[in-house]
């Protein structure tokens, strides 16, 4: 398996910093999310790591190997960008075949139940005979993709490949990508601007923020117990409920403790034993895919609440949110991280 390692790699281009020099080694053979808002330096990470920019200071090396010079052509590395970038004139099929021809890897019909194999994994291959320019947005990303599972290669960089896809599809390939990447063997580094992917994808998250690597560990770990609220609030979508720390009574406060969080999910209308009740009005509710969201105006604060299934609330309509005081986070003046709920385990 392909060991990637970044020793204080940095990034500047004129007077921007694009990348403030960090250290990164993603797990070999598994999934690295780098999550982070627009601009938050996924891409320059990734263009560094494919070869197609050279760091302005630090080191990138493979499997012990210093290819910091070394330009793309001569790394193994498989990259899908936002935009899909097919061979305008080649079929779908031939787009997908031409890793596979050019490493002369497969020929005949191993290649053809390849090309196969990958575009109904893809859901295009009743395209496989057409130009790109006769497919939808959505279904040349998808031949872009297909093409780069197809070579194989050691190394696979996936710059939000599945943005300009529908809703529904979005979903699904999430979930079917994390299969096909987990039971793999390429190191694989994938870039998103969206929690929910990084949590779907599992695997290792790095969490970028205006060009500065702010945590890097197992997704549910970085997830669960931010380091920092500047990680809060690139993992939290919606965004954490940010309070003052003595705005709900809650046991055990560190004496520190200057800010309290509170994700969506963990507010509820219904109440439970042991829970603290926060008495509001809705001011707007909104349903987002499987979950409705709702907007209220509290006497602590603004509150958003995450509620699974579908939820119809009157604006203007009085409401009681419930929180378990051990579903808060509590963070410091500096906003380092002073308390988290426990994480609990399966099994």
């Amino acid at each position: 398996m392909t060991r990637l390692s970044l020793q204080g790699v940095s990034q500047r281009v004129g007077a921007q910093q694009h990348l403030y020099p960090l250290t990164l080694e993603p797990q070999p053979g598994a999934v690295t999310v780098l999550l982070g808002a627009t601009q938050a330096g996924k891409t320059s990470l990734l263009r560094l790591m494919a070869g197609l920019d050279r760091p302005s200071g630090g080191q990138i090396q493979v499997d012990g190997v210093d290819v910091t010079g070394w330009p793309v052509r001569r790394r193994d590395v498989a990259m899908v960008y936002q935009q899909f970038i097919n061979y305008p004139s080649m079929t779908v099929f031939d787009n997908i075949a031409s890793p596979l021809r050019l490493r002369g890897s497969l020929a005949g019909p191993a290649l053809r139940q390849r090309v196969q194999q990958l575009a109904e994994r893809l859901h295009i291959e009743p395209h496989l005979d057409k130009l790109p320019a006769q497919l939808s947005g959505g279904q040349q990303q998808r031949v872009a993709l297909a093409r780069a599972l197809a070579k194989n290669a050691p190394l696979m960089l996936l710059d939000e490949p599945l943005v300009n896809l529908d809703y529904k599809l979005r979903e699904q390939l999430r979930e079917e990508l994390g299969e096909m990447f987990a039971g793999g063997e390429a190191t694989v580094v994938y870039a998103t601007t969206e929690p929910a992917e990084a949590l779907l994808l599992g695997g290792w998250t790095a969490v970028l923020d205006a060009g500065e690597l702010l945590q890097y560990g197992p997704t549910a770990e970085v997830f669960h117990r931010p380091a920092s609220l500047r990680v809060a609030r690139a993992f939290s979508d919606p965004p954490m409920n940010l309070l003052p720390a003595g705005a709900l009574p809650l046991p055990s406060l560190p004496a520190a403790a200057a800010t309290l969080g509170l994700r969506a999910h963990a507010l509820r209308p219904q109440a439970r034993p042991g829970d603290l009740a926060i008495a509001g009005r809705v001011e707007l509710s909104e349903i987002s895919g499987s979950d409705s969201f709702v907007h209220v105006a509290s006497a602590v604060g603004p509150l958003v609440a995450q509620l699974a299934g579908v939820h119809y609330f009157e604006l203007g309509a009085a409401i009681e949110l419930h929180l378990d005081p051990a579903e808060a986070y509590a963070f410091d003046a500096q906003g380092r991280l002073l308390l988290a709920p426990a994480l609990r385990r399966a099994g």
